[in-house]
């Protein structure tokens, strides 16, 4: 339920959002509009931010009171293997920019949007926000966690020298309608829907599975993480970091087993152990996002999963459509 108090506070500001036509960016954009605000969202190819001076220009043309950055390179363990050089810089150019160009313009608050990535490979569990300099991130994650660490760190120093207002937010494994389901950046559970679809139709026994099944996560439905970054846009004037999760722990043997049941695959998973599992153990702490935004997950996992298959099976040749 929206408060009055959030309408009002929303009606005619104008809001940049970048990454605002993709899975999570579209929801957050639906969210501002609902609420009354006038929202640019400009694909990659009219704002490139990895580009000197896109970003300024950008914001100097719409004159935004917020800045909410979206937009990254981001994939599943497969992609981040492959393109770590990519993941890094662009994930480092986009932020460097966007932080950049706010305080040159005079934004009156960024709110980035960080990743569970970024904690250290052994974080103790649930992760806490004052963790995530206790050690470097799991390998196959960390060119992308660190990328989005120094972004934390430039928000840091210039809310300290500059006084520059940030909110910074750090959600758990996304997940939802509207997620990328072609094979090279797919996530985890996007991968297994689309392989437990594919096997149920052609009558397969079994399927292979990354992985021990052993690593868990904690996932966090779209439209939840959404309202979330909306309240932080308007509530969170600090550029220390805010934890957004669904508080349970998911193992990816109870995932795959759960997404096969939904679908209706009744095969083998079969774990193919000679592959990544990735960070061993992930849930979040998300008592300071309660505490101070008042906000909470509140879509259950296999509810979320359902209607996730729903919209796949509905979207197939627009849920995997070649990002590249």
């Amino acid at each position: 339920m929206t408060s009055p108090a959030t309408l009002a506070y929303w009606a005619d500001r104008t809001v940049v959002v970048t990454g605002g036509n993709g899975f999570l960016g579209s929801k957050v954009v639906a969210k501002l509009r609902s609420l009354g605000a006038t929202v640019v969202a400009p694909r990659q190819k009219e704002a490139d931010l990895t580009q000197v001076g896109v970003a300024e220009q950008l914001f100097r043309q719409h004159s935004p009171s917020h800045v909410i950055h979206l937009a990254a390179r981001v994939g599943g363990i497969g992609y981040n293997q492959v393109a770590p050089a990519q993941l890094y810089l662009d994930n480092l150019m986009m932020g460097t920019h966007t932080i950049e160009a706010a305080r040159a313009v005079g934004v009156e608050k960024t709110v980035l949007l960080g990743t569970v990535c970024s904690y250290p490979k052994f974080t103790p569990v649930p992760f806490r926000e004052e963790s995530i300099w206790d050690g470097y991130p799991e390998e196959t994650n960390a060119p992308y966690g660190i990328a989005k660490k120094a972004m934390l760190i430039h928000a840091q120093v210039n809310e300290a020298q500059y006084g520059q207002h940030f909110a910074f937010v750090i959600p758990t494994n996304l997940y939802g309608p509207g997620d990328k389901f072609h094979e090279s950046v797919s996530h985890v559970i996007p991968a297994l829907i689309k392989k437990c679809v594919e096997a149920k139709e052609q009558g397969a026994d079994k399927i292979s599975v990354w992985g021990t099944g052993v690593a868990s996560r904690d996932y966090l439905f779209a439209d939840d993480a959404a309202e979330a970054i909306v309240l932080a846009a308007e509530l969170r004037t600090s550029a220390e970091p805010l934890n957004l999760g669904n508080n349970r722990e998911v193992t990816i043997r109870e995932t795959a087993e759960t997404i096969a049941r939904i679908v209706g695959f009744d095969g083998e998973l079969v774990w193919d152990s000679s592959r990544p599992d990735g960070q061993p153990r992930r849930r979040v702490d998300a008592s300071r996002a309660e505490r101070e935004l008042g906000w909470h997950a509140h879509t259950e996992f296999e509810d979320g999963l359902r209607r996730t298959v729903d919209w796949y099976l509905a979207n197939r040749e627009l849920a995997e459509k070649d990002p590249n």
